[in-house]
């Protein structure tokens, strides 16, 4: 692994150049923060990693063609390329919609769990997709600390390593999501007790 003193213009000139090494740094560097943003967006792992892969075939192959020339904004550059592969999976979705159902694939979505009845796992469910509506509603920095928190079982060093901020940013981030879905619990009067 290269020194993680070198700033991303400096790796990408270096891979560029040959240095297989520095792409990776540059991936170990981002692949969070990337990996997270698409989730986000998607909510399915599967699709999620696909999108992912295809993010970085895509940045591959524009930094071998000579074609990047976003000097000092590697991330952000990535980001759209992802953003960009989201927007392209939901519009070839759309035309082509897939047979299986959300509800069967939903990583949000309770695992059934033994010596709960049917009227129980339906409740866990509807609690399930009023949390998953409440975190849409966060500002997207809260957002993204809470579905890495929660669902991605990151650490908030790995969170914060992830989203270039400090540990303590990361916490209060997710301190003040907890304050915003509890204010939009009392006033929305939801009740997400399960049985």
């Amino acid at each position: 692994m290269l020194s993680k003193s070198l700033n991303d213009t400096e790796l990408v000139k270096l891979y560029v150049e040959g240095n297989e090494q520095a792409f990776a740094t540059l991936l170990t560097r981002h692949k969070r923060k990337v990996w997270s943003h698409i989730y986000l967006m998607v909510k399915d792992r599967e699709i999620t990693e696909d999108l992912f892969q295809e993010t970085f075939i895509k940045v591959v192959r524009t930094l071998k063609e000579g074609k990047y020339n976003e000097e000092g904004k590697f991330l952000p550059w990535v980001m759209r390329i992802a953003h960009n592969l989201v927007i392209d999976h939901f519009r070839r979705k759309k035309k082509m919609p897939l047979v299986r159902s959300n509800e069967q694939h939903d990583v949000f979505a309770t695992v059934a769990q033994p010596g709960k009845n049917i009227e129980q796992r339906m409740v866990d469910l509807q609690i399930d997709a009023d949390v998953r509506k409440l975190i849409e509603h966060l500002p997207e920095e809260q957002r993204e600390v809470v579905v890495m928190r929660t669902y991605l079982g990151m650490s908030f060093k790995e969170i914060a390593e992830s989203t270039d901020v400090s540990i303590n940013t990361a916490l209060g981030r997710m301190r003040y999501a907890l304050i915003n879905m509890r204010k939009l619990i009392a006033k929305h009067e939801m009740h997400l007790e399960r049985a």
